[in-house]
């Protein structure tokens, strides 16, 4: 259906490690591949390091919202 945007509450809030990031790239690669927006809440800071934009909230108030030049891909991710 490649929609504009998809919202995701704690996608792998539920999974194990490899499974979580195993969603994940399935998610990178509908991005990449549809230019698909994924709108990503987590509380994983794993998973958050891995989007290309972080926006945090606290007591329901934006105090951060910045590009994260360092995304970590999941090749790179086995390697920290």
């Amino acid at each position: 259906m490649r929609p504009a945007l998809v919202l995701a509450d704690e996608p792998s809030g539920n999974l194990d490690t490899q499974s979580a990031d195993s969603v994940f790239d399935l998610l990178r690669s509908v991005n990449e591949a549809s230019r698909t927006t994924f709108l990503i809440v987590t509380h994983d800071p794993r998973l958050a390091q891995r989007c290309d934009r972080i926006i945090e909230l606290v007591d329901g108030n934006i105090v951060s919202d910045k590009p994260n030049p360092n995304v970590i891909r999941r090749s790179e991710y086995s390697t920290r």
